[in-house]
């Protein structure tokens, strides 16, 4: 069976105060809303593509959203891949870390046509 692939961009969940901050309440209200909609998506592989995201998160910032995940564990139930620039891949690799801590399928890539190879290769 061929995989399908749902790609979220960060700026669909990420938000920042005006002042560059990262608004952790605001992401992970977006977080809950991508999920839901994402819930009823049977059978979806998860690209999630940060390349584009401003700011820099933290690492207690990373945690706190992949900890988040667990509510909302139905809707990344699947493979979910972490798209970044080369120079954040530390911090997306930190963050499926997290999220594989969580028993989640989760890695992250830098480049789109392997972590797209990766969803599609033996879905879970």
């Amino acid at each position: 069976m061929p995989a399908q692939i749902k790609v979220i961009r960060a700026n669909d969940f990420i938000r920042a105060k005006p002042t560059g901050e990262l608004d952790l309440e605001a992401s992970e209200r977006l977080l809950a809303g991508v999920a839901k909609a994402a819930a009823s998506l049977d059978d979806f592989e998860i690209l999630v593509d940060t390349r584009e995201a401003q700011g820099t998160m933290s690492a207690t910032d990373l945690w706190f959203l992949a900890d988040k995940l667990v509510h909302y564990r139905s809707a990344f139930a699947r493979k979910t891949a972490v798209l970044c620039p080369l120079e954040k891949f530390d911090r997306a690799k930190f963050f499926a870390m997290c999220a594989e801590n969580q028993g989640f399928n989760m890695r992250a890539f830098t480049a789109y046509e392997e972590a797209m190879e990766w969803l599609i290769v033996d879905p879970v």
